[in-house]
């Protein structure tokens, strides 16, 4: 752990990490690989599940036919991680475990290896909430699910095995439903160097940054190794922030999402004033309603990486409906990016400057949507 950061009590927030000397703007503070992780399953075909780079061509495990890897070198140094989740993929194929299933199964066997451990982190998996006290019973049952989820994938390791692999285990994370809830609620979204989602993982020294809704740190991937930098310069005795969420959003969607998913109401600054809200919904709202409403459809042909398709309805959009909205509409920016996403990808390099012109500005005039293009 850097010699500039140190754990303390927030107030209000409970633990949290802060400045013990002054930081500048762009400085790396940490960097860490993770407790456990694992590729996205929206992502397994395309992704080398050792070192987490995007290739087009992948060998497949020859067991489980889910691991992937892309050369035999990343094969060989994978195998002492994966061969004990191998059994258990390869004995319930068809049936593939969800993202935080299969996190939290490489958990498992990350704690059980001599190699792996607590020591000198800051924040222990033991210490983590698991926040089900304070989940609505609909939430409490789908994660129930899940850890039924994760003690049948432990049975395929060696019948009756399962309980005895959870004993070894820190005693709050012995219970396969408080060890998901800390899963679910502790991991970080593993990032490419374009912001796409490519995995997960848990980096338990990380889980002390509590969020803020206009951050003065962000999180950058390289591969699996997690860095944190600062945005802007930071005092001593200043506390460490990060978003949680996306910031480019209102203040009822931020504060809905956060409630939802980390269980908590977020008293920031930008909250409390709500001081883009009327700044991102510039324009006639009945225009920009149609492209808050065409956004869906884009989003998906995102995640399908139909970049031809996509390319062609923003351009139309904004040349037709965005026409007469300022730039710095929440529903037209969100198109834009989309917009160059797809240009970059066709490699339509003076469509991609063009968009990327239209939202520089925006950006630089707002420090809350800064570590969106960081």
């Amino acid at each position: 752990m850097s010699a500039k950061l140190e754990r303390f009590v927030s107030p209000g927030k409970g633990n949290g990490l802060r400045a013990t000397a002054k930081i500048k703007r762009g400085e790396v503070l940490f960097s860490a690989e993770p407790l456990a992780c694992c590729v996205a399953n929206k992502q397994v075909r395309d992704v080398c599940h050792h070192c987490f780079i995007r290739h087009k061509t992948l060998l497949r495990c020859s067991q489980c036919k889910m691991a992937r890897y892309c050369s035999i070198t990343c094969q060989k140094q994978a195998w002492p991680a994966h061969k004990r989740e191998c059994k258990c993929l390869w004995s319930l194929l068809p049936r593939i475990p969800t993202d935080s299933v299969h996190l939290a199964l490489r958990l498992i066997f990350a704690l059980l290896s001599p190699s792996k451990g607590s020591t000198g982190v800051l924040y222990t998996l033991e210490e983590h909430e698991s926040h089900l006290s304070s989940m609505s019973e609909q939430k409490r049952q789908g994660l129930s699910q899940l850890a039924s989820m994760l003690e049948m994938y432990l049975q395929q390791e060696a019948p009756g095995l399962a309980q005895e692999m959870m004993s070894a285990l820190p005693p709050s994370c012995r219970d396969p439903l408080s060890l998901i809830a800390k899963v679910t609620c502790n991991c970080f979204t593993i990032s490419d160097g374009e912001l796409r989602e490519i995995g997960v993982g848990l980096y338990p020294s990380l889980s002390l940054l509590n969020h803020d809704c206009r951050p003065n740190c962000v999180m950058v991937f390289e591969g699996t190794k997690l860095q944190l930098r600062a945005v802007r310069d930071i005092n001593p005795e200043e506390e460490l922030t990060i978003s949680y969420i996306e910031t480019l959003s209102l203040t009822e969607d931020r504060q809905r999402q956060l409630k939802d998913q980390y269980h908590f109401t977020c008293r920031c600054q930008r909250c409390d004033t709500q001081d883009k809200d009327e700044l991102m919904l510039f324009g006639d709202k009945a225009t920009w309603r149609l492209l808050k409403e065409a956004l869906p459809r884009l989003e998906r042909l995102k995640a399908e990486s139909d970049w031809q398709a996509l390319f062609e309805n923003c351009r139309h959009l904004l040349s037709t409906v965005g026409a007469d909205i300022p730039d710095e509409n929440l529903y037209k920016l969100r198109m834009i990016d989309m917009a160059l996403d797809a240009s970059v990808h066709l490699g339509h390099w003076a469509e991609a400057m063009r968009y990327g012109e239209k939202t520089l500005p925006v950006y630089r005039s707002s420090v809350s949507l800064f570590t969106l293009m960081y």
